[in-house]
């Protein structure tokens, strides 16, 4: 008789992911992100993080701190070439300085300056709310949703992308919207699962399943991974278009 010391992953989908989430759990631990000291200043990190890395964010994230930028009230009432000037490590700060005050400005006008009320209610309500704003897309939404306000509402990014189409279980065409739902209809409705997975996902992406090189023997799924198995150490653009 043959011992297994490992599980081996069901054929399921469904259950596919959350034993994905368990391996990555136990590998990297809870990871207690998104880092900052309010929930306004999540959804600033939120808005900030578009098409650059973190680490701008945080240089951009330490001015307004310095400046006591942050809040409704404060981030609505700055002259808009100081809110540039300071969030200009973040790239595209133009935009985005558009987009954190017409978010702060509407916070006051219509939910007395509460991000916690306006994304209150039905979730399918809220994320409404959010994505009708100007410069707020799926990703920026459920990121204000899920690490802001603390709802069950599962963030996709490029990460997600690139180990779920390496492991097989997405096939590289699938929208946002899509993904989101088949994550969401695998796992239980738990904003602090979400949380961990979404992070444990980004941080599998940093340390092991990277853009161009792949650490596959140093990987926690590495016996789920399609990519894997068939023995490659390094990925090209133009085998994983969406990576």
């Amino acid at each position: 008789m043959t011992l297994r010391t490992q599980p081996e992953m069901s054929t399921l989908p469904n259950q596919q992911y959350l034993h994905i989430q368990r391996r990555l759990h136990d590998h990297f631990g809870s990871l207690h992100w998104w880092p900052a000291d309010s929930p306004f200043e999540v959804a600033v990190g939120a808005i900030l993080t578009q098409n650059t890395t973190w680490t701008n964010v945080e240089w951009a994230i330490c001015n307004l701190k310095q400046a006591e930028a942050l809040s409704p009230e404060r981030l609505a009432a700055l002259p808009v070439n100081q809110l540039e000037a300071m969030i200009r490590p973040s790239g595209f700060y133009r935009q985005k300085a558009a987009r954190l005050q017409n978010l702060a400005t509407h916070l006051l006008e219509d939910w007395q300056g509460s991000l916690a009320d306006f994304c209150a209610g039905p979730l399918n309500d809220a994320r409404a709310r959010l994505l009708a704003l100007p410069g707020i897309g799926p990703e920026t939404a459920d990121s204000i949703l899920l690490y802001a306000a603390d709802r069950p509402s599962f963030v996709v990014d490029a990460y997600t992308r690139r180990i779920f189409e390496r492991i097989g279980l997405l096939q590289g065409q699938e929208k946002y919207d899509e993904i989101r739902r088949m994550f969401m209809q695998s796992l239980p409705e738990d904003a602090n699962l979400y949380n961990e997975f979404h992070a444990q996902i980004v941080q599998l992406a940093k340390t092991c399943c990277r853009k161009n090189k792949t650490l596959c023997a140093d990987c926690p799924v590495n016996r789920e991974c399609s990519f894997a198995k068939r023995g490659s150490s390094s990925v090209t653009q133009r085998e994983f278009r969406n990576t």
